[in-house]
């Protein structure tokens, strides 16, 4: 991490339980803190650095699930950002992995706490705790984004006699909050598809948001990074680590690949289109390293960085998250007979592994015919005959804590890996996609050009058009980017997530798999979010 405000800390803007748009029984962030590291939204915004320190706590809530980290209710001033939720939990990113990939063939996890295993399977029910979690978090960060806008305000701004060069610069900061609120509501959008619309302009205190239909979230997205293309900084003009126009393009890209899912209707040239932007005119380029530098400890400096759009970033010195983001990754995909010192870690949690069905996507399991293939087979076998057995299916090994050249991290309790949320080659990828799907504004020939780019890097062979299918695109994307939080998304866009069009082990909560309900291609509303907004109506089969 190289940002000028990584070493800001993260302590000072912690929510006394839930946030308004959860409970409506606070007033916002407009409450009293326990003690002077607490946030007290008109006194603290009187400090002109704190400005920046609020985006950096929208960031940083990306990957810490509380202050000082993970959080601790048990340690004075270390409280987590979620009452009754551990910071470790309820971090952004660690709950972006449980839902994205335990539920699909790429991931399944051996611990059973709570009602995590329902998530291997396909059964979960409204009384899950990691859909509380990930339900609770999103909104926890749209109501930050949401206090900071406030704050804001040219009126705002002038009573506390801001200069002109911190009007700018806040100016940019507004923009950037306000694609991280979009982010949220698009994931909300995507998971549990009717949720409520909170924004700057509602009152603060007591009231019960208003539900709005998965239409009126889509269309609240859309509107919001269409206006973003006016106000955030140009392509690669903004540090690392901060979002640019780039990457509202690239998000929007993503909401019209999956229109036909949230809205009923296609919108594969207007993907296509953004697509052709990113990839001609951004800036951005396809990285010419190899694979795993993407994915190493360096990876905001190794040549990596060239294709990354958004970094969800990490620092093993500056964020002291034990649990959250890529601590949780790295130490639970570790057991067996791996070498924790190996993958540049201190130990593992013996977790998580992937099943035979997503092993078979690639020509084999050593990464000689793939490179992109990583898996730690031994000791280790093919087939999950009991889940809560870490030896039973292959392990991964696609990052590591680790430089590309070998040497080590700053550290090797919490890594230094910055997760690509958003990355160029996706952008390909989604080119590809939305040109089969009928995008006028794509080409074939182009599009196998893309796919063939990023083939050859991984060792590969290249393909021929009539082999570039849909098929074919569902498969490489899991080659390409497993593991970096994209495959419910795409396995419900495919209509390969539930039903018995495509089966894994236990799928459906026996070994050889079984077929889902197709109700289950939106999570339940959580039963703790309707007891505290009444007004919330349940997904239907839930």
């Amino acid at each position: 991490m190289k940002i000028s405000f990584k070493y800001i800390s993260y302590f000072f803007l912690f929510v006394l339980g839930l946030s308004m748009t959860l409970t409506s029984c606070t007033d916002d962030l407009n409450v009293t803190p326990k003690d002077d590291d607490e946030f007290l939204s008109e006194t603290f915004f009187k400090d002109p650095a704190s400005y920046k320190q609020v985006l950096a706590k929208l960031y940083a809530g990306l990957y810490v699930g509380g202050n000082d980290g993970d959080g601790d209710a048990a340690i004075p001033g270390k409280n987590p950002d979620i009452a009754g939720l551990g910071g470790d939990f309820s971090s952004y990113l660690r709950l972006l992995f449980v839902t994205q990939e335990f539920t699909t063939d790429e991931a399944i996890i051996a611990w059973a706490d709570g009602t995590l295993p329902t998530l291997n399977a396909q059964t979960w029910s409204p009384a899950n705790e990691f859909l509380e979690g990930t339900f609770s978090r999103a909104f926890y960060h749209i109501s930050v984004a949401n206090e900071f806008l406030r704050q804001t305000t040219e009126e705002k701004l002038a009573s506390r006699n801001v200069d002109a060069k911190l009007k700018a610069d806040i100016a940019n900061f507004r923009a950037e909050a306000r694609f991280l609120r979009a982010f949220s509501y698009y994931n909300l959008m995507d998971l549990f598809g009717n949720v409520p619309i909170t924004t700057e302009k509602d009152p603060v205190g007591f009231f019960y948001p208003e539900q709005k239909t998965r239409a009126e979230v889509f269309a609240f997205v859309e509107s919001e990074l269409k206006d973003l293309d006016n106000s955030l900084v140009a392509a690669k003009q903004n540090e690392y680590g901060r979002v640019d126009k780039t990457a509202a393009k690239f998000l929007l890209a993503q909401v019209y690949l999956n229109a036909k899912v949230y809205i009923g209707v296609d919108k594969n040239n207007e993907a296509a289109t953004l697509c052709n932007e990113i990839i001609t005119s951004s800036g951005y380029t396809f990285a010419n390293v190899p694979y795993r530098y993407l994915f190493s400890a360096d990876n905001n400096r190794n040549g990596a960085q060239s294709e990354v759009i958004f970094p969800i970033v990490s620092d093993g010195n500056a964020i002291r998250a034990t649990g959250g983001g890529m601590s949780f990754i790295m130490h639970a995909s570790i057991g067996g007979s791996m070498d924790a010192a190996s993958r540049g870690m201190d130990g593992g949690w013996q977790g998580i592994r992937t099943r035979r069905e997503f092993v078979a996507l690639f020509p084999d399991a050593t990464a000689t015919g793939d490179k992109r293939g990583t898996f730690y087979t031994n000791g280790q076998s093919l087939d999950i005959n009991n889940v809560s057995t870490f030896t039973d299916g292959y392990a991964v090994t696609k990052y590591i804590n680790k430089n590309a050249d070998g040497s080590a991290a700053q550290r090797n309790d919490i890594p230094d890996i910055d997760f690509p949320m958003f990355r160029l080659t996706d952008a390909y990828l989604m080119y590809a996609e939305a040109t089969l799907r009928g995008a006028t504004s794509g080409n074939l020939n182009t599009a196998l050009g893309y796919v063939n780019q990023i083939r050859g890097r991984a060792g590969a062979p290249a393909i021929t058009l009539p082999q570039l299918t849909l098929d074919f695109i569902l498969d490489e994307r899991g080659r390409e980017l497993f593991w970096e939080c994209h495959r419910r998304t795409d396995l419900i866009r495919f209509g390969k997530f539930s039903g018995g069009s495509k089966i894994w082990q236990w799928k459906g909560g026996i070994m050889a798999g079984a077929a889902t309900a197709s109700f289950r291609d939106l999570m339940p509303i959580p039963a703790r979010n309707i007891q505290a907004n009444p007004t919330l109506k349940q997904n239907p089969g839930y």
